[in-house]
C-alpha cells in the first residue's frame, strides 16, 4: 500500500536526535495510531514503549535489536519487530530512510 486514505495526520512533527529522526503521527478513524517518518544518516538508540513493527518504505538500515549480539540489514518492502520495553540501535548510511512504525 502506497498511501493511508481517510485519515488525520498531527501537524506538530515528532522531533527526535536533534532533527536526525522526524515523523508525524497519523490517526485512523478506528483510533489506531502509526507514525510516518525520515531517518537521516546517523547510528541512534531507540526505546519502546508498546511492541513496534518497523515498516521500511524506502532506503536501508542497519539494525541490532537489545539483548542479541546480530545486525542485521532491512531495505525497502521489509519489516522488523521490536519487542514492547525493549531498545534498537539503528544505523543509516548515505540515503535518508523512510519508514511506518506500526505500533503493536
Amino acid at each position: 500500500m502506497s498511501q493511508f486514505d481517510n485519515v488525520s495526520v498531527l501537524k506538530q512533527a515528532n522531533v527526535y536526535f536533534d532533527g536526525k529522526c522526524i515523523s508525524h503521527t497519523v490517526v485512523f478513524g478506528n483510533g489506531e495510531k502509526k507514525t510516518v517518518g525520515v531517518i537521516l544518516p546517523a547510528k541512534l538508540t531507540f526505546n519502546t514503549g508498546a511492541p513496534e513493527i518497523m515498516e521500511v518504505v524506502a532506503g536501508a538500515c542497519w539494525v541490532k535489536l537489545a539483548g542479541t549480539d546480530e545486525t542485521k540489514q532491512y531495505v525497502a518492502g521489509e519489516s522488523f519487530h521490536v519487542p514492547g520495553n525493549s531498545s534498537f540501535e539503528i544505523e543509516v548510511q548515505g540515503e535518508p530512510f523512510h519508514y511506518v512504525c506500526h505500533f503493536a
